[in-house]
Parts: structure tokens; C-alpha cells; sequence
């Protein structure tokens, strides 16, 4: 995945042809905050190279199954250079960088499973009012269930039911 293309500017088809998505995906990224919208819009609309590096960054991120909400958090919290770099990189690869949120990596993981309660593993707040914070709960070993603070009581209590049944599980 190397911009080895010399362009500055693409048209939408263009754009959305070198990173491999569709012209329609590139609009959404742009609605949802992943992409910077281009600088005029109308028949002359052009997008640069960020825009390009961003959307090959995101390939990247999904190819490592990162949701949207977790990639515009990465996006955000990574530098240009890291940006273009993670758009060069192998997506089968995944670097610590990303496999973890860095709220998380600066404690490590513990040796056995704390289904007691929850790691609470908040993300930098993006200004974008559909971004949340979120709880990690490790209920086994190579297990997590992460819940939105957002989440409804519902949805809390579906959480805390598949934590207990685990424990129970793990418990005979």
C-alpha cells in the first residue's frame, strides 16, 4: 500500500479508485468526521494527498477489525507521519499502537482473567458529539466485552449477565 503516486489532487472517482473504496464510501467518511471535507465543493471538488493517506490509514484500521468509532479516535490521536506510515503498512500486521487503545497500554494486561469489574479504557474525546467512552471488561483470557457509558440499563444488564455466566463457568 505505498502512495508511490506523485498527485496532489484527484477528483472523487479518482481518489476513491487509488485507495480502493467507492466514491459513495468516501462521501460518508467525510459526513461521519474521517476524512477532512475538501476544500469547495461542486463539479471542481478535488481532494489532496491527506485525504488519500487517511483513507488508506482507515483500510488499514479495518482490515484490523477496528469499528469507525475506534478508528476516528486513532485517527485523531495519531501524528501526520504516523498517519502516513500506518497508510503504508501491512494491515495483517497489527503494531501494539493500534492493537490497543493507548489508555490501555500503559497498564499491562494482568496474567489471569479479572472478571470482577470492569477496566474502564477511555479513548482522547473527540469534539464530535457521537463519540463515546467505553468500559473494557477482561472476562477470560483473550476475551473482552466492551460496553459504551452511553449504553442503556438494558444493555447493562445483558453485559453483566454474559460477565457472571463466564465467572460462573471459569468458578467449576
Amino acid at each position: 500500500m505505498s502512495t508511490t503516486n506523485t498527485r496532489k489532487e484527484w477528483k472523487l472517482t479518482e481518489l476513491a479508485e487509488a485507495a480502493g473504496v467507492s466514491p459513495r464510501t468516501v462521501r460518508y467518511y467525510v459526513q461521519r468526521g474521517l476524512l477532512p471535507a475538501p476544500p469547495f465543493k461542486g463539479p471542481d471538488t478535488v481532494y489532496g494527498e491527506e485525504h488519500l493517506v487517511r483513507l488508506k490509514a482507515i483500510r488499514v484500521l479495518q482490515a484490523r477489525f477496528l469499528p469507525l468509532d475506534a478508528i476516528q479516535v486513532e485517527l485523531l490521536r495519531l501524528s501526520p507521519d504516523e498517519l502516513k506510515a500506518l497508510s503504508e503498512a501491512d494491515p495483517t500486521q497489527v503494531p501494539p499502537s493500534v492493537a490497543a487503545p493507548a489508555a490501555e497500554q500503559a497498564e499491562p494486561a494482568p496474567a489471569s482473567p479479572s472478571p470482577a469489574g470492569p477496566v474502564k479504557a477511555e479513548a482522547p474525546a473527540p469534539s464530535s458529539a457521537g463519540v463515546t467512552s467505553w468500559q473494557r471488561w477482561e472476562l477470560a483470557l483473550g476475551l473482552e466485552l466492551h460496553l459504551a457509558d452511553t449504553a442503556d440499563a438494558k444493555t447493562r444488564a445483558l453485559a453483566e449477565r454474559v460477565r457472571a455466566l463466564i465467572q460462573e463457568s471459569q468458578e467449576r
